[in-house]
C-alpha cells in the first residue's frame, strides 16, 4: 500500500507539472506591436571630412631666394595682395641691360631714319638733274655723255634710297626685338613677387625667408573660404533618395555636442568601386566659428518625412533585403509569419511598414524564443 501511495504521488506531481507546462506554453503571450507615429523623419547617415572646392598651392614661376614672406596660416588675403618676394637684384640688372639695349635700338632707328631722309633728298635731286640734262642733250645744248652720267647718278641714288629703306626696316625690327626683350625681363621681374590670385584663407605656409626655391615650388596653400563644404561617403544602398537641395545636419568631431544646419549641394557622379559608397557634398548654412580642413564630420541628410508611419526594429525582421522581409503578426488572436514590404529606414534602425498594410494588422516589434506559429497572443 505504501508503494502504491508513493507512485500515486509521483503521478500527481508529473500531471501537475505537465499541466503547468502546457498552460505556460499555450496561454496567450503578450507582445509589443507597432504603433502609428506622426512626422517621422527619414535620414541617411554619411561619414567624411571637411574640404574646400577651391584649393590652390601657389609658388613662384621662377627660381630665386625667398627674402620676404608677408602672410601666415590663418590670414585672410584679398586678390592681388602681395604674399612674398624673391631677391630681385639679378633680374633688375637684366631689366636695366634690356632697357639700355632698347635705348640703343631707338637711337639706331633715329640714325637710320635720318639717313633715309638724306637718301630720299639725294635721289630726288639726282633724278631732277638727270631729267634736265636729258632735255638739254635733246636740244643740243649739252653732250650726250653728260646726260648719260647724270642718269647713272640718278639710278645709283635710287638704289641708295632702297638700301636706306631696308636699313630702316631692320632698325625697326631691332627696336621691336629690344622692346620685347625688355617686356620679357620686366615680366620675369614681376614674377619675383607672389600675389594672391583671389580672396582666400591661408591654410599653409611651406617656406621661410632665406629658402632657395625652384620654379613651381609651393610656398602657400590657399583656399576660397566661401567654398568650404563637407564631403561625406554614403552607402550606395541608402544613397538613392538623396537629392540636391535636401537639408542636412552636420556634426564636427571636435564639437560632438553641436549640430549645424547644412544642405546638399552636389552628388558625386562616380561611386567608390572598392567601398561601394557615393560621395555627397553639403555646405553648411550655420557654420562653426572655425573650420579645419580634413576634420572628420558626420552628416545626416533628411531625404523625406513620413506624415504617418508604423515602425518595426530591424532586429524584428527576418530576411530583410532592403525592401521586404518577414515579420511576426497577430491575426485572429494567434501568431503568424508574414512577408511585408517596407518603404523607408530610419537612422535608429527601424523600418517603416508599407502604408497599404491594414492598420488592424498588429505587427510584433520584439521577437523572443518562445514565439511560434499559431500560438495565442495579444498585443501589449
Amino acid at each position: 500500500m505504501r508503494r502504491i501511495g508513493v507512485l500515486a504521488g509521483i503521478a500527481l506531481v508529473a500531471a501537475a507539472g505537465a499541466g503547468a507546462f502546457w498552460a505556460l506554453r499555450h496561454r496567450p503571450v503578450e507582445v509589443p506591436v507597432a504603433r502609428m507615429e506622426q512626422g517621422v523623419p527619414v535620414r541617411v547617415f554619411g561619414l567624411g571630412t571637411m574640404e574646400a572646392r577651391v584649393t590652390s598651392r601657389i609658388g613662384f614661376e621662377v627660381a630665386g631666394t625667398l627674402v620676404v614672406v608677408l602672410a601666415d596660416h590663418g590670414d585672410r588675403v584679398v586678390a592681388g595682395q602681395v604674399l612674398a618676394r624673391l631677391s630681385p637684384t639679378a633680374q633688375q640688372a637684366r631689366v636695366a641691360r634690356s632697357g639700355a639695349g632698347l635705348q640703343s635700338a631707338e637711337a639706331q632707328q633715329l640714325r637710320v631714319a635720318a639717313a633715309l631722309e638724306r637718301a630720299t633728298a639725294q635721289a630726288q635731286q639726282k633724278r631732277s638733274l638727270a631729267n634736265r640734262r636729258r632735255e638739254l642733250a635733246a636740244r643740243g645744248n649739252a653732250s650726250v655723255e653728260v646726260a648719260e652720267l647724270a642718269e647713272t647718278e640718278a639710278v645709283i641714288a635710287t638704289a641708295d634710297l632702297a638700301v636706306a629703306r631696308a636699313d630702316l626696316a631692320v632698325a625697326r625690327a631691332a627696336l621691336a626685338d629690344a622692346q620685347a626683350g625688355l617686356l620679357a625681363e620686366q615680366t620675369a621681374l614681376a614674377k619675383h613677387t607672389l600675389a594672391a590670385p583671389y580672396d582666400a584663407l591661408v591654410v599653409g605656409r611651406q617656406r621661410e625667408p632665406g629658402s632657395a626655391l625652384a620654379p613651381g615650388e609651393v610656398v602657400f596653400t590657399l583656399v576660397d573660404a566661401d567654398t568650404l563644404w563637407a564631403l561625406a561617403h554614403v552607402d550606395e544602398g541608402r544613397a538613392g533618395p538623396i537629392r540636391e537641395g535636401q537639408p542636412a545636419v552636420l556634426r564636427l568631431r571636435s564639437l560632438p555636442g553641436e549640430a549645424f544646419a547644412a544642405r546638399v549641394v552636389r552628388i558625386g557622379l562616380e561611386s567608390d568601386r572598392v567601398t561601394e559608397e557615393r560621395r555627397i557634398y553639403a555646405r553648411c548654412e550655420t557654420c562653426p566659428p572655425r573650420i579645419i580642413l580634413g576634420e572628420q564630420v558626420q552628416l545626416e541628410i533628411e531625404t523625406g518625412r513620413l506624415p504617418n508611419a508604423r515602425l518595426v526594429p530591424e532586429n524584428a525582421v527576418e530576411g530583410f533585403d532592403g525592401a521586404t522581409g518577414r515579420v511576426w503578426t497577430i491575426e485572429g488572436g494567434a501568431l503568424h509569419r508574414r512577408e511585408v514590404r517596407f518603404i523607408a529606414r530610419t537612422l535608429d534602425a527601424r523600418l517603416a511598414l508599407d502604408p497599404d498594410l491594414p492598420e488592424t494588422l498588429a505587427v510584433v516589434t520584439q521577437v523572443s524564443g518562445t514565439m511560434q506559429e499559431g500560438r495565442a497572443a495579444r498585443p501589449r
